[in-house]
Order: C-alpha cells, then structure tokens, then sequence
C-alpha cells in the first residue's frame, strides 16, 4: 500500500476529490469519478471556443477550464456554459490539459511556454518556456508543477511564480502526462522506459525499459497485493507493470488488429478501459491483460475513457459520444455531436464536460 500512503501523505486522496481538476481526473490518472453521473443524460448547453478543442477540460469550483488550436484558454461557468474570460497563449494549445490548484490554472502549448493564469479573472501571473512544444499536461503536487516536454525534459516548477525547481532529462519527448504516488513521478516515455521521478529532488528512483514509444500517459492502479502501472503503447499494445516487482506482468495484443493505442486507461473494478486507433475500446482484466470486452465505434478512439458509477463515459473520431455498461461493454447510450472527439471527458457535479475538434464544448447532465 505505498502508493496510497504517498498519496494521502500530499493531501491527494481520491475519495475526498469530487472536482475534476486536472487531466484524467485526479494524480493517479485513473479517469474516475467520485461523484455520481444521472442515468438519464441530455445535452444541457454548447458552447463555441472559436478553434478545435484537443485539450481536456478541467473543472474546479463551478467553472470549466479548457485550451483550444487558437491558443486560448477559455473559462466558462459549469452551470451554464457562459463564458468567464480568455486568456491568450502564445500559440496553439494542443492536448496539454489544464490543472487547477490554488487560484492558478496552468497550461501549456505548441511555442514550449507553460502559463500560471489567475482562475478568477483569467490575467497571467508568470510563464516559464522550454526548449519546445508542450503537449504534456501539468499535475500539481502541493506548491509544485510537474510537466513534459518535446525538448525531452520533465520540468518542476513552482506553482506560485513559474520558477525552475528542477529538470529531468530523458532520451526522448516527453509526451505523457506524469503520475503522481509516493513522492514519484511516474513518466511512460517516448524512450521506451517507464521512470519514476522523486519529486522532492528530480532524481530517477528507479527505472522499468518498457521497449515501447508511448504516447498513453500510465494509470495507477493500487490493491493490497500488487501496485500496476498500465498504459498502451505505438508498438500496438498495452503493458501491465507491477511497481513493487518492477517487471512486467502482462503484455496485450489484438492479433487481428495491430493498430497503436494512444488513449489512456481509465482503471477501476479490476478492470483498465482505453481505446484504440483499431475504431475499438478495449477492456482488459488488470491482473492478467486477458481482454473481457471490446466495443466497436466507427473511427478511432484517441480520447480517454472516464468511469463513474459502473459505467464509462468516452468519445470517438466518429464524432460520437458514448456511455457504456464497465461489467460488458454494452451500450447504454450515445450522442451524435458530428465532429470527431479526440478530447477526453471530465466529470464534476453530475456533468460531463468534452471538447470537439469543431471548437465546442459540450455538457451532459439531466
């Protein structure tokens, strides 16, 4: 149970967290949520950013936070859609997803700047720029911000004023958004190793050669036995590591349809959920990677999957948004949107919130 102690230890605990405040939802990046979803869903309001929305929101104390390919970052009211204010990066804001901690958003975008704005009135309070693009999304552990690079460093900032606290340099981008247990940051690379990061310093704990280039960021997934990291992988399958052994326990692959996975896992129940570029999403058994159900959209899955009451929650390149049974895979719902989904949902107060590569942002509710 180290992970779980790390994490209570940073104040982090999932069950406390009913807000959506980063990507995947909380720093183990499971994609679930703590609060119940109506089984009954509608589209309560739309609203147009301007630019595609790559980037996932996040949702803090009532209000919506999310990037679009105009370089904006846009806050909105959870209730109603209605724009708070803007905020203007200095180039396109792609898959990095805003995390919410203090009063201060950050995010990051295609010129390698990470921004701290202000969540009340959307003004900038620092900016920190590296060598590169930023697709990483920031995780904020207590004063610090962990985030990625395409100049290959995982960078440490201070939440307050954007300051360096450390970098780390690996053999490739940094593309994943990091996992945060036990005072590590855990990092699935485009070099083909999983590392885990002290955050108090940015030394390599240890490290796990995964032999893959990974675009999926990890997912914890803790039990008293065992503590596994899952992610897929460009080498068209998904990987089960166990942390305490730092081995490999399982390795997943679709001999009918080698395509890569580059959605997250959203794990919970047993189970890790994430979708394909085969049109599929996939359930897998954690212990074993033994597939229990896959279901068939119409065009890639790129956009990770959520989980809230038995139930998962995710978009497709079909332009179509699902909602479907976690034990089997059936589908209980969907919504035609008409424009594909690459963004991954976020869920706060009943809602779910997701972007669209037509520049909507879209809420379900009842």
């Amino acid at each position: 149970m180290r992970l779980r102690i790390g994490l209570l230890a940073l104040g982090l605990s999932i069950a406390a967290r009913a807000e959506w405040p980063q990507f995947r939802g909380n720093p183990l990046l499971t994609g679930v949520a703590t609060q119940p979803i109506p089984a009954n869903l509608k589209l309560l309001w739309a609203y147009q950013s301007g630019d595609s929305i790559e980037s996932s929101a996040a949702v803090s104390e009532g209000a919506v936070y999310v990037g679009n390919q105009a370089g904006e970052l846009h806050a909105v009211n959870l209730s109603d859609g209605k724009l708070r204010w803007k905020y203007k990066t200095k180039e396109a804001i792609a898959e990095s997803s805003p995390a919410v901690s203090a009063g201060i958003v950050v995010v990051g975008d295609l010129a390698g700047y990470v921004h701290g704005v202000n969540a009340k009135d959307g003004k900038g309070v620092w900016t920190y720029q590296t060598g590169t693009e930023v697709k990483s999304s920031p995780v904020i552990v207590g004063d610090r911000v962990i985030i990625g690079s395409y100049d290959g460093n995982l960078y440490c900032l201070s939440l307050k004023d954007g300051k360096l606290v450390w970098r780390f340099r690996t053999k490739g981008q940094v593309h994943a958004t990091s996992a945060i247990a036990n005072g590590l940051a855990f990092i699935s690379g485009c070099d083909g190793v999983l590392r885990a990061i002290r955050i108090a310093d940015g030394v390599q704990a240890y490290e796990i050669t995964t032999g893959s280039y990974t675009g999926a960021s990890p997912a914890l997934s803790l039990s008293k036995t065992a503590e596994y990291a899952i992610f897929g992988t460009f080498d068209n399958d998904v990987h089960g590591y166990n942390l305490k052994t730092r081995k490999q326990m399982w390795r997943y692959e679709n001999k009918e349809r080698q395509f890569p996975f580059y959605s997250s896992a959203a794990v919970a129940d047993g189970k890790a959920v994430m979708g394909g570029r085969d049109k599929f999403l996939h359930c897998l058994e954690q212990k074993t990677g033994k597939e229990l159900w896959s279901f068939a959209t119409r065009a890639r899955v790129e956009s990770s999957p959520a989980i809230a009451d038995h139930r998962v929650f995710v978009g497709s390149n079909d332009g179509r948004f699902y909602v479907l049974d976690l034990n089997d895979g059936k589908k209980l719902w969907d919504y035609q949107v008409g424009e594909p989904m690459s963004a991954s949902p976020a869920l706060s107060d009943g809602r779910i919130v997701i972007g669209t590569q037509d520049g909507k942002l879209l809420c379900f509710g009842e």
